[in-house]
């Protein structure tokens, strides 16, 4: 282990409040997470001159020491080998994950809770929807310049509609997770939402429709049959708990959802695709700048975490997310705010953290850009709001769509659907240059060295 490594693994114990105030904590890929028994313990402000720390966030008992990807590890590993502190680790793919748990409790709006809860049900996706719109690309620039074998192009369709094509099940079974229901009968309902056989059912007049409503009629859905589980769970006998509780929420669940959850799930999703297209349709520019300029206040205030099943609806029924590529250049607009401060600061700490931050921020990951260099400084953290707005200007218009999600900043440029991916690039290069110059006019109160 190197000198800086236990360097800064001992400096941090030592700034909150050492080994025996520490109640859990965990390592994820950018950042540890240590629940305090004192947390008037915690000196916050030493802490945060910690060389190798690029910021402190504190929510409740909670503190949050952003030390960059690579180096969490790192840390994490050097506490565990040289204290009794269990540390659990929780790297997540993507960073889909981080990006939900980072908001600071003061800035949380009502209701960002539910959100957060319900977007815990599609994190554990991330990776396929990644996986399989990647590969997604790749078949269709195969399939523009030919001379692939059929064959090839069939299978690599085939990886990278499963996802989609699943996708209902997948949702149930984590759906049911989350509410705490069972997950083969989550699995199972979603399963019910999309089966061919609905398609010559007739109900009352009505014909029934497979994969009525997508995925928010499976979240609709499922919820529903985990109230009565756990309802059934609680009444029923125990000899007779193990064969009625499936039969009776599978038959109950079943009736509810063809008849009533579909159709307002159905409507709900109609409206999501409606609103999105129709704004970006009609409000072209002005919309992508808006979206743009106040996603990053959005994720302070913890209501991005709804964004998440429009994402995944967006990409279920129509292919693409054209929400997500305007939503992206609000880390670009961090980027180039960090250029303009990296320009402009004479305090060698910022610049260090800043240089060992532009790069993940480059790739998408930007809370250490966040949380490290603008939030704090201020001014530069409405200059990337500014930059945001510029790029999602750009985008907007071309109704530039993604067709996977998980990754942001540049890496987002191989999941953008044919055809668009010049003016992502392009919006994504306005985003730099707005961010870096509203934020030298802006101007910011640089450091004190000490």
């Amino acid at each position: 282990m190197s000198a800086k490594i236990s360097n800064l693994g001992n400096e941090i114990l030592q700034n909150i409040g050492g080994e025996e105030n520490i109640i859990s904590f965990e390592n994820c890929m950018t950042r540890l997470r240590i629940s305090l028994k004192d947390d008037s313990l915690l000196d916050k402000e030493k802490l945060e001159k910690v060389e190798g720390v690029m910021g402190v966030v504190k929510s409740g008992q909670e503190v949050q020491v952003i030390v960059g990807p690579g180096t969490a590890s790192k840390v994490s590993n050097y506490i565990k080998e040289n204290t009794s502190i269990k540390v659990t680790d929780n790297p997540e793919f993507g960073q889909a994950d981080e990006m939900k748990k980072q908001v600071k409790e003061q800035y949380k709006a009502p209701g960002s809770g539910f959100l957060n809860k319900i977007a815990q049900i599609f994190i554990p996706l991330i990776p396929a929807f990644i996986g399989s719109g990647l590969i997604m690309g790749i078949n269709n620039i195969l399939n523009t310049k030919g001379g692939v074998s059929p064959n090839v192009t069939g299978l690599l369709a085939a990886f990278s509609g499963a996802v989609f094509g699943y996708l209902a099940i997948m949702v149930g079974m984590n759906a049911a997770r989350v509410f705490g229901a069972s997950t083969a009968i989550g699995g199972l309902m979603g399963g019910i939402t999309i089966s061919p056989v609905l398609e010559g059912v007739e109900l009352f007049g009505r014909q029934l429709v497979p994969g009525r409503g997508g995925i928010i009629s499976v979240i609709l859905v499922v919820w529903f049959a985990s109230v009565i589980e756990k309802k059934l769970k609680k009444i029923l006998p125990s000899v007779l708990e193990l064969i009625l509780t499936p039969l009776l929420t599978i038959l109950i669940s079943g009736f509810a959802a063809v008849l009533i959850l579909q159709p307002i799930g159905g409507a709900i999703s109609d409206g999501i695709g409606v609103a999105v297209s129709g704004a970006i349709e009609n409000g072209g520019a002005f919309t992508g700048a808006i979206l743009g300029g106040t996603f990053l206040p959005l994720v302070m205030t913890g209501l991005h975490q709804g964004l998440t099943p429009i994402h995944a609806d967006l990409l279920d029924t129509t292919g693409v997310t054209t929400l997500l590529p305007i939503l992206a250049m609000a880390g670009a607009g961090q980027v180039g705010a960090s250029f303009a401060v990296l320009a402009r600061t004479k305090n060698k700490r910022l610049k260090q953290t800043i240089g060992s931050a532009l790069p993940v921020g480059i790739l998408g990951i930007g809370e250490p850009l966040i949380y490290g260099v603008t939030l704090p400084l201020g001014k530069p953290f409405l200059g990337a709001c500014i930059g945001g707005a510029v790029g999602g200007a750009i985008v907007a218009p071309a109704k530039v769509g993604a067709m996977g999600m998980g990754i942001s900043g540049l890496p987002l440029a191989l999941l953008i659907a044919p055809g668009g991916i010049g003016r992502f690039i392009l919006g994504i290069i306005g985003a730099y240059v707005g961010g870096f110059i509203a934020t030298l006019i802006l101007g910011f109160d640089d450091p004190v060295e000490e």
